[in-house]
C-alpha cells in the first residue's frame, strides 16, 4: 500500500515534523518523491510527488510563496523542507501560503536524507505493485480456469462480476447472450446509448460484433483486459461447436425428412439428438440464401430456444436452418418472432415458418413440410395451416414432383423469358379464378380474346388444357411444387 505523509511521520528514525496547519490532511497516498531546487519546478512533476528541497533558491518570501503555490498547481502531495543547509528553520513565508492553499510541511532534520524518504516511498510502491500483481495473476487463473474446467462463459462471467463488482453482459449484434444480472432486472440491459454501461469490444474473428459490457461503477486493475481475451476466444469457440453440432444434427434429421428410415431406426436417430420420439414437438424452419447461410447456421439462438435442437439440412439445393422444438417452450408464434427478431439482428431477413405440433418420426415430418409450405408466404412469421396435397407428394423422394413441375412449366418459362409473355401468371391467375375468363381478363386488365388467346398458347405449348379437368389438376400441382421448390 502506498504510503501517506502520515506514515512517514510516524517513522521515528525520519524524525519528521508537521510544520503546516493541523487542519491540512496527511493521509493522500504518495506516488513518488521528487527531490527539486528549481525556483518553479512544476514542469518536471505530474501530480502526487512528495516534492523534497534544502530552499536553496528560496532567498526571498516572494519566492519561498511561489514555489508552493508552483507545487499546489502541479498536484504535489506536500512539501518536505530539509533544514541546516539555506536555511535554519522552514520560512515563515512558505508556511503560510502552504496553509493558505492546504499544502501540507513537513521539516526534514538535517540528520536525515532525502534518500531515505525516498527509498520508503520507493518499497511501498514496489510492494504495492507487487502484491497487485500476484493478486492480478491469482485471477488470471481463476478465469482460465472456469473456462479449462468446462463451466464455459456464464461461470467465467460470474467470477469476473466479482472481482470487478458490477453486472457484466455479452451481446452479439445488439442481442444478450450471456448475462450476470437477475432478470428482474431485463428493463435495464446495456445498449450504446446508455451512459450506465461501459463497452469492450470482443475480437473474434468474424463480424458478429461481439461486446463485453460492465456495468459502472467497476473496478478494473488489468483484469478485464486479460478476460477480453479470454472470451473472445470462447465466443469464436462457441461459434464453431454450434456450427458443428449444427452440421451433425443436419445429417440425422435430412434421413428422417426424407422418410428413408424405419421406425425403430427412425426413434434411435432422434434419441441420439437428445430427442424423445414419444415427446411432442413443432419446428422452426428458416430457408437461407448462400450469402448469408454461414452467419444463420452458427448465430446465437434467442434465450426462449436455447432447449431447442437445431440443425442445417440442404434441401432443393437452399440449405435451411430447422429448429426442433419441445412443445413445452411456449407459444409456437411468440418464440417464431423471437428467432425472427434475433435473425434481423444479425441482418437476415428469411421469413420464418412454423409447423404443427407432433411426436414420432413421422411428426417431425409431417411438421417440417407443413413449416417448409408455411414459410412460402411471405410474412415474417407464418403459423402453420392443413398440410397440402403438394407438400405431402414433396414429402416423398420416391416421387419425383420437383421434375414433373419444371417439364410441365418448363416450355411457359421459356417462352415468357424469351418473349416477355406472361403464360405463367396468365395460368396462375386463371388457376386461382377458378378458370373464369371473365374474371381473368378483369383481373390482368385484358381482353377475353386475348385469355382465350394465351390459354391457347398454355395448351400447346405444355400439352395441357387449362379447361380439362385432369390436365388443370396437373398444371396447378405444378405451380404448386415451382412455389414451394423454387429453382436455387
Amino acid at each position: 500500500m502506498a504510503l501517506s505523509l502520515a506514515d512517514l511521520m510516524a517513522v521515528p528514525a525520519l524524525r519528521l515534523k508537521n510544520m503546516g496547519s493541523s487542519r491540512t490532511p496527511l493521509t493522500a497516498p504518495i506516488d513518488w518523491v521528487a527531490v527539486t531546487e528549481l525556483e518553479n519546478p512544476q514542469a518536471f512533476l505530474s501530480g502526487g510527488e512528495l516534492v523534497l528541497t534544502t530552499g536553496a533558491r528560496q532567498g526571498t518570501a516572494d519566492a519561498q510563496r511561489s514555489f508552493v503555490r508552483q507545487i499546489r498547481r502541479a498536484g504535489a502531495v506536500g512539501i518536505g523542507f530539509g533544514i541546516g543547509f539555506e536555511h535554519d528553520a522552514v520560512p515563515q513565508a512558505l508556511i503560510a501560503e502552504a496553509n493558505r492553499w492546504g499544502v501540507p510541511v513537513v521539516e526534514v532534520p538535517y540528520v536525515t536524507p532525502f534518500i531515505a524518504i525516498g527509498k520508503l516511498v520507493a518499497e511501498a510502491r514496489s510492494a504495492d505493485h507487487y502484491t497487485k500483481l500476484e493478486r492480478l495473476l491469482r485471477e488470471h487463473q481463476v478465469l482460465a480456469r472456469a473456462l479449462l474446467t468446462g463451466a464455459g462463459l456464464p461461470a467465467l462471467l460470474r467470477k469476473l462480476a466479482g472481482m470487478v463488482g458490477s453486472e457484466l453482459s455479452i451481446t452479439q449484434y445488439g442481442s444478450e447472450i450471456f448475462s450476470t444480472s437477475p432478470p428482474a432486472s431485463a428493463h435495464a440491459r446495456p445498449g450504446p446509448a446508455d451512459d450506465g454501461w461501459h463497452a469492450v469490444a470482443l475480437s473474434t474473428g468474424k463480424r458478429d460484433a461481439s461486446t463485453l459490457w460492465l456495468r459502472k461503477p467497476f473496478n478494473d486493475d488489468g483484469i478485464v483486459d486479460y478476460a477480453r481475451g479470454l472470451i473472445s476466444i470462447e465466443l469464436n469457440n462457441l461459434v464453431q461447436r454450434r456450427h458443428t453440432a449444427r452440421q451433425i444434427a443436419g445429417q440425422v434429421l435430412t434421413d428422417i425428412v426424407r422418410g428413408t428410415l424405419e421406425a425403430a431406426d427412425a426413434a434411435a436417430r432422434i434419441e441420439s439428438l437428445g430427442l424423445n420420439p414419444a415427446s411432442k414437438y413443432f419446428v422452426l424452419l428458416v430457408r437461407g440464401r448462400q450469402d448469408s447461410f454461414s452467419t444463420l447456421s452458427s448465430m446465437a439462438l434467442p434465450p426462449g430456444l436455447e432447449a431447442a435442437v437445431a440443425a442445417v439440412i440442404k434441401a432443393d439445393e437452399h440449405n435451411e436452418l430447422l429448429l426442433i422444438v419441445p412443445s413445452q417452450l411456449g407459444d409456437p408464434a411468440a418464440l417464431g418472432r423471437a428467432l425472427s427478431r434475433q435473425m434481423n439482428d444479425v441482418g437476415i431477413n428469411e421469413p420464418v415458418g412454423i409447423g404443427g405440433t407432433y411426436s414420432q418420426a413421422n411428426g417431425l415430418r409431417w411438421s417440417y413440410f407443413e413449416a417448409r409450405e408455411a414459410a412460402t408466404r411471405g410474412l415474417d412469421v407464418n403459423v402453420p395451416e392443413r398440410l397440402s396435397l403438394t407438400s405431402l407428394l414433396l414429402a416423398s423422394g420416391d416421387v419425383p414432383m420437383a421434375a414433373m413441375a419444371d417439364e410441365a412449366l418448363g416450355p411457359l418459362v421459356a417462352f415468357d423469358t424469351a418473349h416477355g409473355a406472361e403464360l405463367v401468371d396468365t395460368l396462375e391467375t386463371y388457376l386461382r379464378l377458378n378458370g373464369s375468363v371473365a374474371a381473368v381478363a378483369d383481373a390482368l386488365t385484358l381482353h377475353r380474346n386475348t385469355v382465350r388467346y394465351r390459354l391457347t398458347q398454355i395448351a400447346e405449348l405444355t400439352g395441357y388444357d387449362p379447361a380439362l379437368t385432369p390436365d388443370r389438376v396437373q398444371l396447378w400441382l405444378a405451380l404448386a411444387v415451382r412455389r414451394l421448390s423454387p429453382p436455387a
